[in-house]
C-alpha cells in the first residue's frame, strides 16, 4: 500500500520532526490524526503525516520556518508555532501535543477540516463512512457496495480487487457479527455503528494469513470525549425499513462507558431469474424459473464496554456484543417447462418456501495495553469468545400443473427442513512493539484460537397417512472443529529516504469434518511459514512510492466444507465440499501517492500467483437438476491497476473515485479441459458532493462494473446510481438525510455459465430500489463542515 506525505524540494538538508498527540484529560494517543505542516511565509502546505495507533507521527522536511496545525475528529485543532529547523539539525520534537474535545463549547466551535472520505495510512486505505450521505439508513453491505476495490454480490459474498476471498474483521478481530454466516452476515450490520472500513490489499505478518484478497476491516464507533455525548438515529423507508440507533459514551477521568444499540425492522423484496438449456439424446429441454421473494426481519443488536485507565500508560477495556436477528422467507418458484423451444410447453411447477429463522449471538473480549516511557513500546493482551447458534424451520409446498394451468394428477408435495447450528471460538493473542536505535521498531506475537461448529440438518416429507418420511441423502449432522496457532516476528528500519519492513509469520492448521450419520471423518493438518516485505522510497514534490509482497491462504472454511445441500429450490443446489483443500496466493504491489494542494491522487500496480485455487463449480445432470460447489482448479495469475483519487475543485464541490482494471487467467484444466479463462475487466467508482447552500449537501454516487469471463462463462456488466440529499435542522444539533439506493432498479448480477449439456443464464437481484429517511440527532457533538484544500482530521 502507499506511505507518507513528505516534503519535497529536495533542496536543503533534511529535519526529522517528532511528536505524539493525546487526549487532554486522560493522556489517551489519538490515533489516525494528523499533523500538517505550513510555511510561515506564505502558509501554504508543505508536508504532513497521520499518526499511528499509539499517536505519535514522524515527518520529514527540508530546514526552514514553519507552523503546524494538529487535528483529530472531534477535538478541536490546535496550532504550533515558531517552528524553526537550522541546518545541520537532525531532528526537532514537538512533544506531547493535548488536544480539548470540541464538545465542552460546542457554539464556539468552527470546525476548520473534513474527514476525508478516503485517508492513507502505513499499510491500508481508511474509507471513512460518515462523509458518505448515501449510507444513512443503510446497512454494512450498503457502505462496502461503495468502498474503493471492493464489491459485493447478491448472495452478500464480498470480493477484494476481483478475489472472492477476503478476511472481514470487527475492530481487528473476528467477531459474531460476521462470523456464523460469513459475509452475508453483514446484511444485519446496521451502518449507523460503523464509523470507518479499512481496506489491506497486502497485509504484513502481523495480520493473518487468511484471505488471499486482503483484509477489510470495519471498526465500529467508539467515542473518547469528555463527559456525556452521544449520536442518535431514526430511520424509515421503502421498501419497509425502519430502525433505531444509539451511540452513547460517557468519560470522567479514568473511566470511559461506551454503548451502541441498533434496532431494525425490515421487509426486503427480491427477484432472481434463471434460463436453462440441458441438451440429451438430440433433444433440448428448457426450463425457466422465476423466483420472488421477501424476506422480513426484525434485528436487534448491543455493544457496550468499560476502558479503565489504571493510569496514562495502563488501559483495560471489557467489551460485550449481543446481537439477536428473528426473520421470515417467503419465496415462490415457478419452473416452465419446454422440450426444443418455449413455444412447445409440456408443464408447470409452483414451489413455495415458508422459513423461520432465529440467530442470536454473543461476543466478549477482555484487552490489556500497556505502553512504555520510550515512545512506540507497548504490549497488548486480548482473550475473546464468541458463543452463536442459529435455528432455522422450512416448509415447501410444491403442486405440478399441465401447460394450461389444469392440474397434472401428480399428487402435492409438502417437505420439511430443519437446520440447527452452533458456533463457539475461543481466541488469545498478544502482541509486542519494542522500538530500537533511532528509526527501528522490532514487533513480535503470539495467537491462537479454537472454533467448534455443528450443523444438524433433516430433510423429511409429508406421506399419504399424514406421517414425515425422512430423505436419508438430505439428511446429517456435520461437525467442524478448527485449530489454528501462530506466531509471528517483524523487523522495520528506516535509512535516508528508504523506509522497510521484512517479517515471517508461522500457522499451524489443524481441521477436523465428521458426518456423524455416515461416520464419515477428514482430517486435514498443515503447517505453513507466510513473509512479508515492505519498503518504502520518498520523492521529491510530496511523493513517496512503496513496493510489498507478502504470501496469503485460503483456508476452506466451515460453508466450503459442509456437504449439506440447500433444498428452497429442488433443481438448482448448492453445497460445500468436504474434500476441499487451501489455496495459496503469493502477492507483489506497487503503490504511488502524490498530494495536490487540493487534493490527492493514489495509483498501485498488483499480481497475485495462486495455486489451488477454489471456484464455484456448476455442473448439470441429465434430468436438468443442477448441482453448484467449490472446488480446487489448478492455477490464477492475476493483474492489475488501481488509480484512486480525491479533488476539491472548489469549496462547495468534492469529488472522489477509484478505477481498477485487471486480467485474471485461470487454468483449471487438471479438473476439467473446460474449466479455462482469460478474462480482462475493470470497474470504476465515482462520488461528487456539492454544498448548494450553507447547511444543505447533495450527493450522486455511481458505479460500473465491466463484464468479466469466469471458468464456465461470463459475468455481464452491472451499472448502479444512488443519490442522497442532507440538511442540518434542529439548530444545527440534527441532521435530516434523504437517500435513494440503485435510482434506476439495476443492481442486477447477471451471469452465463455453459458445459458440455447445459447452457445457463441467470438474472439476480437481491433488494430492490431503497428510499430511506434518516434523522440523526448529536447531544454535545459537532457536525463536520468541509473545507477547501486537503483534508485531515480535526
Amino acid at each position: 500500500m502507499l506511505l507518507g506525505l513528505n516534503d519535497a524540494s529536495g533542496q536543503a538538508d533534511k529535519v526529522k520532526i517528532i511528536g505524539k498527540i493525546v487526549d487532554s484529560q486522560g493522556n489517551a494517543p489519538l490515533g489516525y490524526g494528523s499533523v500538517r505542516l505550513f510555511k510561515s511565509t506564505d502558509s501554504s502546505f508543505v508536508a504532513g503525516a497521520i499518526t499511528d495507533e499509539t499517536g505519535g507521527f514522524v515527518v520529514d522536511i527540508v530546514t526552514g520556518n514553519y507552523y503546524a496545525l494538529s487535528e483529530f475528529i472531534g477535538y478541536k485543532p490546535q496550532f504550533t508555532s515558531g517552528i524553526r529547523l537550522a541546518a545541520g539539525t537532525a531532528s526537532h520534537d514537538l512533544g506531547i501535543i493535548k488536544l480539548t474535545a470540541s464538545a465542552k463549547n460546542l457554539q464556539e466551535v468552527t470546525v476548520q477540516a473534513e474527514k476525508s472520505t478516503m485517508e492513507l495510512a502505513l499499510d491500508k486505505k481508511i474509507f471513512n463512512v460518515g462523509k458518505d450521505l448515501a449510507n444513512a439508513g443503510g446497512t454494512a453491505v450498503d457502505i462496502l457496495t461503495n468502498v474503493p476495490s471492493v464489491a459485493v454480490d447478491v448472495e452478500g459474498n464480498v470480493s477484494l480487487r476481483g478475489s472472492g476471498n477476503v478476511r472481514i474483521l470487527i475492530d481487528g478481530k473476528p467477531s459474531g457479527l460476521v462470523s456464523l454466516k460469513g459475509g452475508s452476515g453483514l446484511q444485519q450490520l446496521q451502518g449507523s455503528i460503523i464509523e470507518r472500513v479499512e481496506i489491506i490489499t497486502n497485509p504484513s505478518a502481523r495480520y493473518e494469513a487468511e484471505g488471499m484478497g486482503g483484509i477489510i476491516n470495519i471498526v465500529l464507533k467508539k467515542e473518547r470525549k469528555e463527559g456525556f455525548n452521544g449520536s442518535f438515529d431514526i430511520i424509515t423507508g421503502y421498501p419497509t425499513n425502519y430502525g433505531a440507533a444509539a451511540n452513547v459514551n460517557y468519560r470522567k477521568k479514568n473511566l470511559n462507558f461506551f454503548i451502541n444499540y441498533t434496532m431494525s425492522f425490515r421487509n426486503t423484496p427480491g427477484r432472481n431469474d434463471v434460463y436453462q438449456e440441458t441438451y440429451r439424446n438430440d433433444s433440448t429441454f428448457i426450463m425457466q424459473r422465476d423466483m420472488e421473494s421477501k424476506l422480513r426481519g426484525m434485528n436487534n443488536s448491543a455493544r457496550g464496554g468499560i476502558d479503565y485507565y489504571f493510569n496514562t500508560k495502563n488501559v483495560l477495556t471489557g467489551a460485550y456484543t449481543w446481537r439477536t436477528s428473528k426473520g421470515k422467507r417467503f419465496s415462490t418458484l415457478k419452473y416452465s417447462d419446454y422440450l426444443f423451444d418455449i413455444s412447445n410447453p409440456t408443464g408447470v411447477t409452483i414451489r413455495t418456501q415458508d422459513e423461520t429463522e432465529t440467530e442470536p449471538n454473543s461476543e466478549y473480549a477482555i484487552t490489556y495495553r500497556k505502553t512504555f516511557d520510550r515512545k512506540g513500546r507497548e504490549f497488548t493482551a486480548d482473550v475473546r469468545y464468541l458463543d452463536n447458534w442459529e435455528n432455522s424451520d422450512q416448509y415447501y409446498n410444491e403442486n405440478v400443473f399441465k401447460p394450461n394451468g389444469s392440474p397434472s394428477g401428480i399428487p402435492p408435495l409438502l417437505e420439511r427442513a430443519l437446520n440447527f447450528e452452533t458456533e463457539k471460538q475461543l481466541l488469545f493473542q498478544v502482541d509486542y512493539v519494542h522500538p530500537f536505535g533511532k528509526d527501528g521498531k522490532l514487533e513480535a506475537g503470539l495467537r491462537s484460537s479454537s472454533r467448534d461448529m455443528t450443523n444438524d440438518y433433516s430433510v423429511t416429507r409429508r406421506n399419504e397417512s399424514g406421517g414425515w418420511d425422512e430423505l436419508a441423502n438430505l439428511t446429517n449432522d456435520f461437525l467442524y472443529e478448527e485449530n489454528i496457532n501462530a506466531a509471528y516476528a517483524i523487523m522495520g528500519n528506516k535509512s535516508g529516504k528508504f523506509s522497510y519492513q521484512v517479517g515471517l509469520r508461522g500457522e499451524w492448521t489443524g481441521v477436523t469434518t465428521e458426518l456423524r450419520t455416515t461416520k464419515e471423518v477428514n482430517d486435514r493438518n498443515y503447517a505453513n511459514l507466510f513473509p512479508s516485505a515492505h519498503v518504502t522510497y520518498d520523492l521529491a514534490k510530496q511523493n513517496a512510492i512503496q513496493l510489498s509482497f507478502s504470501r496469503r491462504v485460503r483456508r476452506p472454511q466451515y460453508n466450503d466444507l459442509t456437504p449439506f445441500a440447500t433444498y428452497s429450490d429442488n433443481r438448482n443446489y448448492w453445497s460445500g465440499n468436504p474434500d476441499l483443500n487451501p489455496e495459496f496466493t503469493n502477492v507483489f504491489e506497487g503503490g504511488h501517492i502524490r498530494y495536490l494542494d487540493k487534493g490527492s491522487i493514489t495509483s498501485s500496480i498488483y499480481y497475485r500467483h495462486t495455486t489451488g485455487k477454489i471456484t464455484s463449480i456448476r455442473r448439470v445432470q441429465d434430468n436438468g437438476n443442477s448441482y453448484t460447489r467449490p472446488e480446487n482448479l489448478g492455477i490464477e495469475d492475476a493483474y492489475g491497476a488501481e488509480f484512486t483519487g480525491s479533488l476539491v475543485p472548489y469549496k462547495w464541490w468534492k469529488l472522489d473515485g477509484s478505477v481498477n482494471f485487471f486480467r485474471a487467467i485461470t487454468d483449471g484444466t487438471d479438473v476439467d479441459e473446460d474449466f479455462q479463462s482469460d478474462t480482462y475487466s475493470w470497474f470504476v467508482r465515482m462520488m461528487s458532493r456539492f454544498t448548494l447552500w450553507k447547511s444543505t449537501d447533495v450527493q450522486f454516487r455511481g458505479n460500473y462494473e465491466a463484464p468479466q469471463q469466469t471458468p464456465q462463462g461470463r459475468r455481464k456488466a452491472l451499472a448502479t446510481l444512488d443519490l442522497a440529499a442532507t440538511k442540518d435542522i434542529l439548530k444545527g444539533n440534527g441532521t435530516l438525510t434523504l437517500s435513494v439506493i440503485d435510482v434506476f432498479n439495476s443492481r442486477r448480477f447477471r451471469s452465463v455459465m455453459e458445459g458440455s449439456n447445459f447452457y445457463t443464464r441467470t438474472n439476480s437481484q437481491g433488494r430492490l430500489r431503497q428510499i430511506n429517511l434518516t434523522l440523526n440527532y448529536r447531544l454535545h457533538q459537532a457536525k463536520k463542515k468541509p473545507k477547501e484544500g486537503i483534508d485531515g482530521e480535526f
